[in-house]
């Protein structure tokens, strides 16, 4: 049963990691069923053992964080679909955690595993290395990387940062495992192999919150995990800066990308888009200080705080301490962070008490070196949180989770459970149970969200093409039948009914004369997307656009009003209240400002330009 729970979470890494990181809902279809799988797997090797399910008590350390965010979601968050979304991240990395703590004891087990992140990091870097210098717009699944990415490498990620993070949690084992004082030759080729292919990728990412991280955590190294005493660790500390600093001279002075992004950093004072999110976090934070706005709540609230030079869609806040801070307030940040640093502080004690013992351990996972490794890794990884979301990417989430169940396991390591005799029914009622919860809640959440996910974005596309077009029509109907199966799986979606009565609206530019039932369709739509949340923004202007297709103008102007309420810097909004009002003669005026003001607030908003354009001949 162990092995293939070692399967499972082996290949549950590898398909999670290689599909952009589970950023894309259809992936993470695929991904909760293994981890739900994995979990079901381990209760029932605990019944078939005949031992207890209580498992190590550090795993239930977390639990507390775990039912106050579903709480949140039942009770606090405005957008519950959103609030689930998040928690079920949160659920996929503590189950992670869990099934690896109490159900990979054995050291081949661990070593699998550790051989599958190895396989990844070569992998990896070899999909680095062919955006680097092969083909820089590539992606898995057949996407194309983003603009601003095409100089830098992310691998399987799809985001340099995240490929950065993934380095930053393995490379300090592969150093430690590369210079052991017993290594074998075969090992110290094998995983010097391996640890320069990290260090390469990571260069090939050109992260500077991934290199900072590296420089703080390697420094602190010496001084953290080391047995020494206390002026060579300083020694040690202030080498390892200094080698990390010229290796960073030397990268800028002769390559021109780093250079480049260094150069604009300076110039930037830093950076300028994440203080602006980060502002959004804080004042969603001080306007509910105790509890948070709510899981999943900060990229829609975030609109109240939106200044005018900023029209990009942050969806997390690029800092997963403020993001949590935001969504969750001060009792969630204690009860995942708070309870985090405890243990590490407590965990960092006996690491160096182990470190001054004597005793020789029987195999290099023991030795006290493979503990600091590994937390020097979790440290650099949580460093780099301060300025990215790395725990809102479902693969990086269970990577961290593995190395830190390692290294709890042997920081606080148990004996085996006594065996019972007994049969549990408990452990068989809890499997089918988890089996049954990802059945008929997960599996839904997914399937719906991944029609709705590819749906959408094939509507954003379609306004480049005529309604006379035949892509047109095709892409339109295809989405109006995927919106319609996703409604259906996943009533509670509000989102997909937002995104239906978008589609709808659009179907009517085909078939103009079915403009007034289509829009009492999208009416319909509208309201259950409204049933959803109240704070969307959008979901108001899916309403008014219905509205004003049935004629119902005065209505659609009172919806506009509060969605301008709710996202007052929003260029979008300020398009949708220029039409609205440029379908009466005497509010043209009226509607040619609002178009300059949309137009103010993104210059490169080219339908926005035509109607502005098309309004001023018309007079």
């Amino acid at each position: 049963m162990e092995w293939l729970l070692v399967v499972l979470l082996g290949g549950n890494l590898i398909w999670t990691t290689l599909c952009l990181g589970g950023y894309r809902p259809e992936t993470m279809l695929v991904t909760s069923l293994l981890t739900a799988a994995a979990l079901v797997v381990h209760l029932l090797g605990c019944v078939l053992r005949g031992s207890p399910l209580r498992g190590h008590w550090v795993g239930w350390m977390f639990t507390p964080f775990v039912a106050y965010a579903a709480v949140n979601v039942l009770w606090l968050t405005p957008v519950r679909w959103l609030g689930w979304h998040d928690w079920y991240f949160w659920g996929n990395m503590f189950v992670v955690f869990w099934v690896v703590l109490n159900g990979v004891r054995s050291r081949a087990g661990q070593l699998t595993l550790m051989g599958c992140v190895g396989l990844l990091v070569v992998i990896a870097t070899i999909m680095a290395c062919y955006q680097r210098f092969v083909q820089p717009e590539w992606l898995m699944l057949g996407r194309e990387q983003a603009d601003q990415f095409l100089t830098r490498s992310s691998g399987p990620f799809g985001i340099p940062n995240s490929l950065a993070a993934f380095y930053l949690l393995v490379l300090p084992v592969l150093l430690g495992l590369t210079m052991r004082r017993r290594a074998s030759s075969v090992q110290r080729v094998l995983f010097g192999y391996i640890a320069l292919c990290a260090l390469f990728g990571l260069f090939l990412t050109v992260s500077r919150g991934g290199w900072l991280a590296l420089l703080i955590a390697f420094t602190a190294w010496p001084l953290l995990a080391g047995s020494w005493p206390w002026w060579r660790r300083l020694l040690a500390a202030i080498t390892a800066a200094v080698m990390l600093l010229l290796i960073g001279w030397g990268l800028y002075a002769i390559n021109p990308e780093v250079r480049a992004r260094f150069d604009a950093s300076r110039a930037e004072s830093g950076e300028w888009t994440r203080p602006i999110m980060w502002r959004g976090a804080w004042a969603l934070f001080k306007s509910s200080p105790w509890t948070g706005t709510g899981g999943g709540s900060y990229n829609v609230l975030f609109e109240r705080h939106r200044p005018e030079n900023y029209q990009m869609e942050p969806r997390w806040a690029h800092n997963d301490y403020l993001n949590t801070l935001s969504d969750y307030g001060v009792a969630g940040f204690v009860l995942l962070f708070g309870v985090g640093a405890g243990l590490a502080v407590v965990g960092l004690i006996r690491i160096q008490s182990s470190g001054r013992e004597k005793k020789r351990p029987s195999h290099w996972l023991d030795e006290p070196w493979f503990c600091g490794a590994l937390g020097i890794g979790l440290l650099a990884f949580m460093l780099q949180l301060f300025v990215d979301f790395h725990f809102k990417i479902p693969a990086l989430g269970m990577l961290f989770a593995c190395g830190a169940a390692l290294l709890v396991g042997r920081v606080w390591p148990v004996s085996e459970s006594a065996v019972t005799g007994r049969f549990n029914w408990s452990g068989v009622g809890l499997a089918i149970a988890v089996a049954g919860l990802a059945v008929v809640y997960v599996y839904p959440h997914y399937r719906a969200e991944a029609l709705r996910y590819g749906t959408r974005q094939a509507l954003d596309k379609l306004w480049q093409y005529e309604a006379s077009e035949s892509i047109y029509r095709d892409t339109l109907a295809q989405a109006r039948a995927d919106l319609a199966r996703a409604c259906a799986i996943d009533p509670g979606n509000a989102q997909a009914w937002a995104d239906r009565a978008l589609a709808d609206a659009l179907w009517s530019h085909v078939e103009p004369a079915e403009a007034k039932i289509l829009g009492v369709n999208g009416e319909s739509y509208a309201d259950r997307a409204l049933m959803g949340s109240q704070v969307h923004a959008e979901y108001w202007i899916r309403r008014a656009v219905a509205r004003d297709m049935q004629g119902k103008w005065a209505d659609a102007g009172e919806d506009l009003a509060v969605a301008l309420e709710l996202a007052p810097a929003n260029a979008q909004v300020w398009f949708y209240q220029g039409h609205h009002l440029s379908l009466q003669r005497a509010t043209k005026a009226m509607a040619r400002a609002a178009f300059d003001y949309c137009l103010q607030l993104d210059p490169g908003n080219l339908t926005a330009q035509r109607l502005r354009q098309k309004l001023a001949t018309s007079q």
